[in-house]
C-alpha cells in the first residue's frame, strides 16, 4: 500500500524540533527526515498512511502556529513561523526515488509502532 508523504515548513531550527515532536507524537506516522534550506528554512518529513499522515500535518500547522517568533521578520508569512503545509497522498515512485522522502535504514526501527502515540 502507498505511503502518504506530509510536510511542514517553518522558519528556524526550534520551531521545526518542537514541530517535529508533536507530528511524531499526534499520529502514527514516522519522520522520515528534514530540509534545512538557506535563510534557515526547515521542511519536516513524516510517511504513514493518508489519515495518519493528516492528522500529523495539522498538528504540525497548529504548533507552529502557537509558537511566537523573536522578532518580526520579512520572512515571516502573517507575523508566524509556519512557511507551508502539504500531502502528497500517493506520490510517485519517480518522486520517492529522487526526492528525500523514502524511508531511511536509520528510521526503520521506527515503522509500525504499535502505539507511536505516546
Amino acid at each position: 500500500m502507498p505511503m502518504a508523504v506530509g510536510m511542514v515548513e517553518v522558519l528556524g531550527w526550534p520551531p521545526a524540533l518542537a514541530v517535529a515532536d508533536v507530528m511524531v507524537k499526534a499520529a502514527r506516522v514516522t519522520l522520515v527526515g528534514y530540509e534545512l534550506l538557506s535563510g534557515a528554512f526547515v521542511t519536516i518529513i513524516v510517511r504513514g498512511d493518508v489519515a495518519e499522515v493528516n492528522l500529523s500535518v495539522q498538528s504540525g500547522i497548529r504548533a507552529a502556529e502557537k509558537i511566537e517568533p523573536f522578532f518580526p521578520g520579512d520572512k515571516l508569512k502573517n507575523g508566524k513561523l509556519l512557511l507551508s503545509s502539504h500531502v502528497i497522498p500517493r506520490p510517485h515512485a519517480n518522486i520517492e526515488t529522487v526526492m528525500p522522502i523514502h524511508f531511511r535504514e536509520s528510521v526503520e526501527q521506527f515503522r509500525d509502532r504499535p502505539n507511536s502515540r505516546y
